[in-house]
């Protein structure tokens, strides 16, 4: 993308604000740094155990699971929810975690799955939404918040998280981190070593939800109603 008169609209800018123009900033030191106290040196299982205390809190199932028994633990999240129509993020993730057969299966069974496709267009937000759930695969988890970090690209619409009526977050063990810290440093990370990261990062806790007035928590305001966060051990 091409930015036009960008270099005179800053001297300007500088000059109204009567200061001199800077071309950077540095970050500041801190002598203290909680950020990164936070859950140090947690294991992996740990983690787990975090997020699930944390899910208790957000109104958010957590199931764990093997690569081998995904497709079987996905069937029970939709069965408890009783949902049999669901949108799915594509991509090389989902070619790579054998959902492809356990799809046709669930096909085979009565249920309507549909595989977000970049050349379906508008067909995929169609279906989204119509759809009882929406499963995504996260990028990076967040054990202290649960939080799901959600790189949105053409495999993985936004609508997918936010249409269906109900949630469901893939998480492999291995994106767990302890906190927003972590998971910050790690997409600065990306971006310095030229890796393309989304230009949209959705950071998704749980169902929809707010306390804004009288700090009455209403679950659901908009988007999801339902959430579950399926942890694959070896994903």
């Amino acid at each position: 993308m091409v930015v036009h008169n960008r270099e005179r609209f800053l001297d300007q800018l500088a000059e109204r604000l009567n200061r001199p123009r800077r071309t950077q900033v540095d970050a500041p030191v801190y002598s203290v740094q909680p950020q990164d106290r936070v859950f140090h040196g947690a294991t992996q299982d740990e983690l787990v155990h975090i997020l699930e205390e944390q899910c208790k809190v957000i109104h958010t199932d957590v199931i764990k699971t093997t690569s081998g028994e995904l497709a079987d633990s996905i069937r029970q999240v939709m069965d408890t929810y009783k949902v049999n129509r669901l949108v799915s993020a594509g991509g090389p993730r989902f070619d790579s975690s054998g959902l492809i057969d356990s799809y046709d299966d669930m096909r085979r069974d009565g249920y309507l799955v549909h595989v977000w496709e970049e050349e379906k267009g508008q067909e995929n937000v169609t279906f989204a939404e119509k759809a009882g759930a929406g499963i995504v695969f996260s990028d990076i988890t967040l054990a202290e918040s649960g939080t799901v970090t959600l790189f949105n690209d053409r495999f993985n619409g936004r609508s997918i998280s936010l249409l269906p009526e109900t949630f469901i977050a893939i998480i492999p063990k291995s994106t767990l981190v302890p906190r927003m810290t972590q998971a910050a440093r790690l997409i600065h990370e990306q971006e310095q070593k030229g890796v393309p990261v989304s230009s949209c990062v959705s950071f998704i806790s749980g169902p929809s939800n707010s306390a804004d007035i009288e700090m009455n928590l209403i679950v659901g305001v908009h988007g999801p109603v339902k959430a579950a966060y399926i942890v694959v051990d070896d994903l």
